[in-house]
């Protein structure tokens, strides 16, 4: 059924239709998709949680004719009409380096890679690999190696021409409790709406 689903939003995107929020599973953590205009945002909750962030990975794919940018503050969860905005990556990124264990990194790495790598067809061209091959350049320092991964795995804001994607995490200062309220994306002049729901990994 897994296979099956993942098919479905692949045939979706490839077709650039607009549809509702398809659900599916893929290494281990269950994504929600949606796309509009050719834009396909895709999202999953990490079970990880570090210094008190509740974290979800992200994707976004532009298969739209036109080049759009997609920033970190356009996704926030909303509860009661109650936004919460994420949190700014180099914030996240400098709180990991200087306060969080390099076994958290290790593990919110690790927990990132299994979901990322098990969509075989999901070839991310501006996403957490291409940033984590830079970081990774020349380091020896097992310090500073989690820094650059910690620095790789955060979403930040880039602009995606037709035919590329991204994905990245994004934090939300949560006290580490799961998130709850619906997913708004607001990206291409679109507002991408997942169900509300309580969210518990």
């Amino acid at each position: 059924m897994g296979r099956l689903r993942l098919f479905v939003f692949f045939a979706v995107t490839a077709l650039g239709l607009s549809a509702q929020v398809i659900e599916f599973e893929s290494g281990g953590l269950k994504y929600k998709t949606l796309t509009h205009n050719g834009v396909t945002v895709m999202f999953a909750h990490l079970p990880s949680h570090v210094r008190g962030y509740a974290i979800i990975q992200v994707a976004v794919s532009n298969g739209s004719q036109l080049p759009w940018a997609i920033k970190v503050n356009d996704f926030q969860f909303e509860r009661d009409g109650a936004p919460l905005q994420p949190a700014k990556p180099k914030d996240v990124v400098n709180e990991l380096i200087d306060k969080a264990g390099r076994a958290d990194v290790v593990k919110l790495v690790s927990t990132y890679e299994m979901g990322l790598y098990g969509m075989s067809r999901m070839n991310s061209t501006n996403g957490y690999e291409q940033r984590r091959q830079a970081a990774f350049t020349m380091l020896t320092s097992a310090r500073i190696k989690a820094a650059a991964a910690a620095s790789a795995i955060a979403f930040v804001d880039t602009r995606l021409t037709p035919g590329q994607s991204t994905d990245g995490a994004i934090f939300y200062a949560n006290a580490g409790k799961p998130l709850a309220g619906k997913l708004v994306v607001k990206v291409a002049g679109e507002v991408f709406e997942f169900p509300a729901e309580q969210t518990a990994p």
